[in-house]
């Protein structure tokens, strides 16, 4: 495990550019020192290492050396070990604007302090046990969400909603476990509370709690991430007016001129709370142009890397060839086939388009006219909500790293399952049941190793 240095780090925890205001976070032992330093009260009085924890004061930031005035700020107390980090913080809300802002941090480097690394005030708070590491990483998620939705799953775990349920499991396997080792070592005493009959359930109900959370995974990486929806077709059936509706401007170009899209075009659109990253795609067609060959390649790749498809055909046109190539690419993909421009005369049959793609929902739209676009959302959803899981009820896995660390935990209780189905000694349930709990820990950073715990932490931004 990492041990903390006892320095004390600094840094802009603000994004970069100019605004109102703008922060500098200071952090550990000597926060205070520096504060006095560079600190001036407009009022007389104490130095900010005598004033009380959770407390604002306004004044001013002097260059002791120089005896000048570098900005006019309130600086914020939040004393050990009620902060974020469990240290010292100071914090100093500056003017906005890079020039101000790196001439405080500059003068708190100059009395003492160290550049805090990516994610450091985070990675303090993890090692003081302020927060465990799933909360650690909610942080990014909290400032990464892309909907309303996303940000209450965020919120959700940054309370410690997934810790308490990973808890909650480990706990009851170690109370089985704690009930083995005292029957190995004492096999002829009678263990008090435990029950030799009831493992079999016991090791069944840790066994469906893990898979309850590995169910919520797809939903939740969904809901964090965002779902890749790929829109195909072929050139001038309606690809970039359906992003253009998505988004609700005039995003796309939009012409009569066959092959106007040449590139891959990507924009997030919020479909009810589920971030659907839309990307309207070159359309397909053989083609000489050196320009639209690149830009066809580039929708072939999408469309295979695609979470969902939207395949587009015009019903004022026969089916051809070209569609029917497109839609052998595509095939075996979630897929919806959207038929557009049902204001225009009819040139297909509506029945020979179902037959031709009986395996997959179709929907008759006009962008235009905007007519059937509402069903066209709810197909959406249809295709990507589990209708199973509560997000709002149920602890929902939105990290791949947490999802990994489940899938171990399933793995280990199945052999423990197997070995007390098949009567092995208790040795082989034990050895089997700690892997499982290993694999737990490493979701909420007891069992993490050091060099996972830089990567997570590596991945933040400065000031966090």
């Amino acid at each position: 495990m990492n041990i903390l240095k006892e320095d004390t780090i600094a840094a802009i925890a603000t994004p970069f550019g100019t605004g109102g205001t703008g922060k500098i976070r200071i952090s550990g032992p000597q926060a205070y020192e520096i504060g006095d330093k560079i600190f001036k009260s407009i009022k007389e009085g104490k130095k900010l290492s005598q004033q009380e924890t959770y407390t604002a004061h306004y004044g001013y930031i002097k260059d002791p050396e120089k005896n000048k005035v570098v900005d006019e700020v309130v600086a914020i107390m939040m004393k050990r070990p009620h902060s974020f980090t469990g240290e010292n913080v100071l914090e100093f809300d500056c003017h906005g604007g890079m020039t101000p802002l790196k001439a405080v941090l500059d003068l708190t480097l100059k009395c003492g302090a160290r550049l805090a690394e990516a994610g450091e005030f985070s990675q303090r708070a993890f090692l003081n046990g302020r927060i465990d590491l799933a909360q650690a990483e909610a942080i990014i998620e909290v400032i990464n969400s892309k909907t309303e939705k996303s940000l209450d799953l965020a919120v959700d775990q940054l309370n410690g909603k997934l810790s308490k349920k990973v808890d909650q499991i480990k706990e009851e396997a170690v109370e089985i476990l704690a009930h083995l080792e005292a029957a190995i070592d004492y096999p002829e005493d009678e263990i008090k509370g435990f029950l030799p009959g009831q493992l079999g359930d016991k090791f069944n109900y840790i066994k469906e709690e893990i898979e309850k959370l590995l169910e919520s995974s797809k939903q939740g990486k969904i809901y964090k991430e965002g779902l890749k929806t790929v829109i195909v077709g072929k050139p001038n059936v309606g690809k970039s007016s359906l992003l253009n509706y998505f988004l609700e401007e005039k995003r796309a170009i939009v012409t009569d001129i066959p092959g106007t899209t040449r590139d891959v075009i990507e924009e997030y659109v919020n479909l009810k709370g589920i971030p659907l990253k839309i990307i309207d795609t070159a359309g397909i067609r053989e083609t000489s142009d050196a320009v639209e060959k690149i830009g066809v390649e580039r929708t072939r790749k999408s469309a295979e890397k695609a979470d969902l498809v939207l395949f587009m055909l015009d019903i004022s046109q026969d089916i051809t060839a070209e569609d029917r190539k497109i839609y052998k690419l595509i095939k075996d993909k979630p897929l919806i086939v959207i038929v557009n421009k049902t204001d225009l005369p009819v040139k297909v049959d509506k029945e020979k388009i179902e037959k031709e793609f009986s395996e997959h929902s179709v929907l008759w739209i006009s962008l235009l006219e905007e007519e059937g676009l509402n069903e066209l959302k709810d197909d959406i959803l249809k295709e990507i909500i589990d209708e199973d899981i509560d997000l709002d009820s149920e602890t929902i896995v939105t990290q791949s790293r947490h999802k990994d660390a489940l899938v171990k935990a399933e793995a280990a209780i199945e052999r423990v399952i197997v070995s007390h189905e098949t009567n092995m000694p208790y040795d082989f349930l034990t050895i089997d049941l700690k892997d499982c709990l290993d694999a737990l820990g490493k979701i909420t950073g007891e069992t993490v190793a050091d060099d996972i715990l830089d990567r997570i932490f590596n991945d933040f931004c400065l000031g966090k």
